[in-house]
């Protein structure tokens, strides 16, 4: 039998809210445009528990190759050795502040680089356990309970404080996840690519905001899996931050850039990201901060 039909939304997670009935959202000193960049450490497992769901064509490597594809796990990997410095670097340089969502295999099992995110001053993200372990629906409520609380206490033990915000491997969730977020105390979710402002959750408990991501300027869903060139994806990014400035003058927006080390950290990619940055930190009335700083800002303008 097909599913009953309801008038509004088909879920309960957020309302239903077209952008130009809201009241106008102003960002702290009349900035019209709140840049959030986030970097992705994420882990590969060679060998994923048996039952972990898995991508059919994950990015990375030439093409699928049989287990243990070790072409497309070490070109994964590159991100963490080296690209992931080329990118912080990047960063640093244009002062856009660095968010880093890391899963737990990455806290648990490459200290000295999660000590070093942590010294450089990123904020961290829950990232959930691995790349290759996505939270599902097939996940019973006690598994993705249990997989939550891995990826907050792993970061926890690396930075001295649990992550105030989450952006799941693969932006996977079960139809439960917002509510157990919200339990295990995150402040702000980034799956959701449907607004050009953060809008609060609905959750029985805590206090949960939508930091929703830009997927078109995503690196890999852009170069990986569109095969736009980098020329084409650095104007993109350009131009999504320009008319979203402008458009900011009435009512501020918010731009959630999505990286990944071992794709946009290459040395022929990262010349892309260096002049993009440049030219949209040039922006007059921009702001580029850390998603715990949005979403007190967003909060304390009553929404």
């Amino acid at each position: 039998m097909p599913a009953e039909r309801r008038h509004g939304m088909d879920h309960d997670h957020y309302a239903w809210s077209a952008l130009p009935t809201r009241p106008a959202l102003r960002w702290p000193d009349g900035k019209q445009l709140a840049l959030c960049v986030i970097v992705l450490l994420e882990h590969y497992e060679w060998e994923p528990p048996e039952g972990s769901y898995g991508l059919r064509r994950p990015s990375g490597g030439i093409f699928p190759l049989p287990a243990p594809d070790y072409l497309r796990l070490t070109h994964r990997e590159y991100g963490h050795r080296v690209g992931v410095f080329r990118v912080l670097d990047a960063l640093d340089a244009n002062g856009v502040p660095a968010n880093v969502a890391m899963d737990a295999l990455t806290a648990e099992h490459y200290g000295w680089l999660g000590r070093h995110c942590v010294q450089r001053g990123c904020e961290l993200l829950g990232h959930g356990v691995a790349a290759s372990r996505p939270i599902t629906s097939r996940m019973s409520e006690a598994e993705e309970r249990a997989t939550i609380a891995r990826s907050v206490e792993a970061l926890t033990r690396l930075s001295g404080a649990p992550p105030a915000g989450w952006l799941g491997p693969e932006c996977a969730e079960s139809a439960r996840t917002p509510q157990l977020l919200a339990e295990a105390g995150i402040r702000y979710l980034c799956d959701w690519p449907n607004d050009e402002q953060p809008y609060a959750m609905t959750v029985a408990d805590g206090e949960l905001t939508a930091l929703p991501m830009f997927l078109e300027t995503d690196d890999e869903f852009a170069l990986w899996t569109r095969r736009m060139s980098l020329d084409d994806w650095a104007a993109m990014v350009v131009e999504a931050a320009t008319r979203l400035h402008d458009d900011g003058a009435d009512s501020g927006r918010l731009l959630v850039l999505t990286l990944r080390p071992w794709l946009i950290g290459q040395p022929f990619r990262i010349g892309a990201l260096e002049s993009a940055l440049r030219a949209v930190m040039s922006l007059p009335h921009i702001w580029a901060a850390r998603g715990s700083d949005i979403v007190d800002a967003f909060r304390t303008a009553g929404r």
